[in-house]
């Protein structure tokens, strides 16, 4: 089984990935617009309006081994990401931080990076988008 991370940027999908490309060095596998559905739909999801045909119907996209998925959604709005944050692993404390301040550009650090009892570095950060990012580099395990 696997458990992956599908984030709905409510129109603002392209500018979010292309910030994770930056940022992270995330690599677009896949990405498809409304307009390019095999099967176009007469209305909008749920019966709401019928999306803007260039938006992102859906799209996969890797940062390291993980493999995320997004969508504009129906671009009804700002997209709101509450009760989750995405974690991510740094091999060194100054990857950690690159990372970290990547993620920080246009966003709002809710932890500084600093040094804990189960990281040497381990911060907290909401991004331009509002997703929320937990950056981490681990103590070892004793």
């Amino acid at each position: 089984m696997i458990v992956q991370s599908y984030l709905m940027f409510n129109g603002r999908c392209e500018e979010a990935i292309e910030f994770y490309r930056k940022a992270l060095g995330a690599q677009v596998t896949m990405m498809m617009r409304f307009k390019e559905n095999p099967e176009p739909m007469a209305d909008g999801c749920a019966g709401g309006p019928a999306p803007d045909p260039n938006s992102v119907m859906h799209a996969s996209f890797k940062i390291g081994e993980t493999e995320l998925m997004a969508s504009d959604g129906m671009g009804g709005g700002k997209p709101e990401f509450k009760g989750i944050s995405l974690s991510l692993t740094a091999p060194s404390d100054a990857e950690a931080k690159r990372l970290f301040n990547a993620l920080a550009d246009g966003g709002k650090i809710e932890m500084p990076m600093d040094k804990t009892f189960f990281a040497s570095s381990f911060g907290m950060v909401a991004d331009r988008f509002g997703v929320s990012w937990m950056v981490i580099n681990p103590l070892p395990m004793p």
